[in-house]
């Protein structure tokens, strides 16, 4: 009953202000309008969570080898900076009273077998994966009946731009499977693989063709 209490006053918190730290800047994988995670200029993230009724607040996942111990203010808001990260996209989730609680100012992403949050940490100087002002391809949702299992499966397909224009025309194809804890949504979602396509048809580095991702 008590972890129904907590999550029931996480939701209904959650949309309260925040005190931003100087010199950070919300991540790029937050929720629109959302202030945390905050990443500062050495690359230190900051993670807050508003639980006032909670006992104890962790941090868990990949940004962190063991859980680590939030610190609670007098507004009832949970946070912690931790080192800078290596460059590049962790899952983490939050442990609120031993419950594991994705964070709602972050995006759901699928790892680690289940939904969870995860923030996206760029590497200085690289933005081959940001969306560009460039013609860009589509991700389409496609279920198919596998013949192994017998068992219906979704697919993301990405087709490269004026694809639709001509269905005449034949492309190579690229197979992409994911491995164990993962699925068929984190080619695009968390690899963007999507924008690294187009952009790199757009510098006439790579001929347009087709990806499956299952």
């Amino acid at each position: 009953m008590l972890h129904h209490v907590t999550l029931l006053t996480l939701v209904l918190t959650m949309a309260a202000p925040a005190q931003q730290d100087g010199g950070s800047k919300p991540a790029i994988s937050n929720l629109m309008n959302a202030e945390y995670p905050r990443v500062d200029a050495g690359g230190r993230v900051t993670f807050r969570l508003i639980a006032p009724k909670a006992g104890k607040v962790q941090l868990a996942g990949a940004v962190a080898a063991t859980p680590v111990d939030m610190e609670k203010a007098s507004d009832g808001a949970w946070s912690v900076t931790i080192p800078p990260p290596a460059p590049g996209f962790h899952y983490y989730w939050f442990l609120v009273d031993g419950l594991q609680v994705n964070d709602p100012s972050s995006d759901t992403y699928f790892g680690y077998g289940r939904p969870t949050s995860g923030i996206d940490l760029p590497m200085a100087g690289e933005d081959f994966y940001f969306p560009k002002d460039v013609p860009h391809g589509q991700v389409r949702m496609h279920w198919y009946l596998s013949k192994t299992t017998g068992e219906w499966r979704r697919a993301m397909v990405y087709t490269p731009p004026g694809y639709d224009l001509n269905t005449r025309t034949r492309y190579p194809v690229l197979y992409l499977q994911h491995g164990a804890g993962e699925d068929e949504t984190g080619w695009t979602k968390q690899g963007h693989a999507n924008f690294i396509i187009d952009n790199l048809i757009a510098q006439k580095k790579a001929k347009p063709f087709i990806v499956v991702m299952d």
